[in-house]
């Protein structure tokens, strides 16, 4: 059995492969702190974890341990095996220049999508092949008129999510720059990541 760790600096990007098999675990270090999560499949690029198969396959917007992630040729990519928090949000898109440019008047701001293209472009991964984030830990609340909320996360530091890889991946992680509006409790903090070849013990 072996494991290795890989740390997101605050506001930055990580990529990463992973093999079928093993287990990805992706940990809040310090607490309210939403991790962009992308991935596509190693022998295909252009197949993509997609939260919108996967919101169909669950028939949800929400997903827990038990359910699979799916990607844009319906394959079963990741299978959600463990979650500490079981707030996630895989509804809004990663945060790029213009969101910062536009809705805030800010220029040259670190961003989702800047931090997983710097990894993932190694791999070929381009700007129109990025794949739509699942924003764990971020806390996106649909509220009863149907509208959509993004407010700080209810995570506390360590609170985890582990999946199973069911096909050989290439991962992005971004630990979301945003802090100008709540989403981060306005403090970006880092993200740690976990790959071994078992399942993390209770309590670890």
């Amino acid at each position: 059995m072996s494991s290795h760790s890989i740390h997101v600096t605050a506001g930055h990007g990580q990529a990463f492969t992973v093999r079928k098999g093993q287990y990805v675990t992706i940990v809040d270090t310090e607490g309210q702190q939403a991790a962009d999560f992308v991935a596509v499949s190693a022998d295909n690029i252009l197949e993509k974890l997609s939260p919108v198969h996967t919101r169909r396959r669950l028939n949800s917007l929400f997903f827990s341990p038990g359910d699979c992630l799916w990607s844009s040729e319906d394959r079963a990519m990741l299978e959600v095996v463990a979650d500490s928090i079981q707030v996630h949000d895989a509804n809004v898109p990663a945060c790029d220049r213009s969101r910062f440019s536009i809705d805030f008047a800010v220029e040259g701001h670190r961003n989702c999508v800047d931090n997983l293209l710097e990894g993932m472009k190694q791999y070929g991964v381009t700007y129109f092949t990025l794949p739509e984030p699942f924003n764990l830990f971020q806390n996106g609340p649909v509220t009863a008129e149907g509208k959509m909320e993004v407010t700080d996360p209810t995570s506390q530091a360590g609170d985890q999510i582990t999946f199973l890889a069911l096909c050989d991946l290439i991962c992005g992680v971004s630990s979301c720059p945003q802090d100008i509006i709540p989403g981060n409790g306005l403090q970006v903090t880092p993200i740690d990541i976990i790959l071994s070849s078992f399942p993390p013990q209770p309590g670890a």
